[in-house]
């Protein structure tokens, strides 16, 4: 069993990601943010409290983080309290956050140069999947270090896939967190749109739910017909920002995004609007205050 450390332990994925590694035998080693509520059960079962990232890099074979985005895992590598002071030779960092790609890809040269290995390895699915160690994982690495993180992650994973070399995890996520939201904001326009024209949106969604376009967000969005706007568990700012990341890729490779803008402006709208700290599903009430349409019942 490995020494194991975990930034993010108390956010919603990382909670049930740290039990999972702990439960299949691996000592557990947390850095306890201000929640401390959230890793109470994990410092119960013995895992032990480190002061700073440094202070995990010295003394665990592999560090997850787990955290917002690329500022946040930026930082985690500065300074004398960072990754990067004193980290233990052959350390491996595996960063499950949704990350921009470039920022990724210079990290990764700082740390090949102190003998660290950074591997990006982003998520799908729930917070309560991770609970239940049921998570998709998109893995970007070489196959050697693929095969040599693999046990770890199966702790948490029931979809393991290996997207392709270092960056391909982070771009997967990108791509595939675009096509979700996509899903998400045409629904909310189409159920404004719908009201407004005076259809029976429940005969919207029962077509819908035999038809080629039913998914499971779908039905999450669909959800708040009956009033149930926290049907998909991610927050609504994490999607704007994560659809920002996506447009910054394909305008770094030149290619138009004209889609991956029309989303990525619904949702600042929704969040401009005062529902950024809600679940996506709150695109529906955005929905309500531009049409002024009543979609959710109350």
């Amino acid at each position: 069993m490995s020494n194991i450390g975990f930034i993010g332990a108390s956010g919603l994925m990382g909670h049930g990601m740290a039990k999972n590694l702990q439960l299949k035998g691996h000592a557990l080693h947390l850095t306890v943010h201000r929640n401390r509520e959230r890793v109470a059960d994990l410092l119960e079962r013995g895992a032990v409290q480190a002061d700073s990232p440094a202070e995990l890099a010295a003394r665990c074979d592999a560090v997850f983080i787990c955290v917002t985005g690329t500022p946040q895992v930026e930082g985690l590598f500065a300074g004398d309290r960072g990754l990067l002071a004193r980290p233990k030779p052959g350390l491996v960092v595996i960063d499950c956050s949704t990350s921009e790609p470039a920022s990724t890809a210079a990290l990764r040269e700082r740390c090949a140069a102190q003998q660290v290995l950074l591997v990006d390895a982003p998520l799908a699915r729930s917070a309560a999947d991770a609970e239940a160690g049921r998570l998709t994982v998109m893995v970007g690495a070489e196959q050697a270090d693929f095969a040599r993180i693999e046990p770890w992650l199966r702790c948490f994973a029931e979809n393991l896939h290996h997207v392709g070399p270092p960056g391909a995890g982070h771009v997967v996520k990108l791509l595939y967190n675009f096509m979700a939201q996509a899903i998400c904001t045409s629904t909310a326009e189409a159920f404004a749109v719908g009201r407004r024209a005076g259809v029976d949106l429940g005969q919207l969604v029962a077509v819908t739910t035999v038809g080629a376009v039913n998914s499971g967000l779908f039905q999450a969005m669909a959800k708040t017909l009956q009033g149930d706007v926290k049907g998909l568990s991610f927050e609504l700012d994490n999607a704007r920002k994560d659809l920002r990341y996506y447009t910054h890729l394909a305008e770094s490779l030149t290619v138009p995004a004209w889609l991956g803008e029309a989303v990525h402006q619904s949702l600042t709208l929704a969040s401009a609007l005062g529902h950024g700290a809600k679940f996506v599903p709150s695109l529906v009430e955005a929905q309500e205050q531009v049409t002024g349409t009543r979609l959710v019942p109350r």
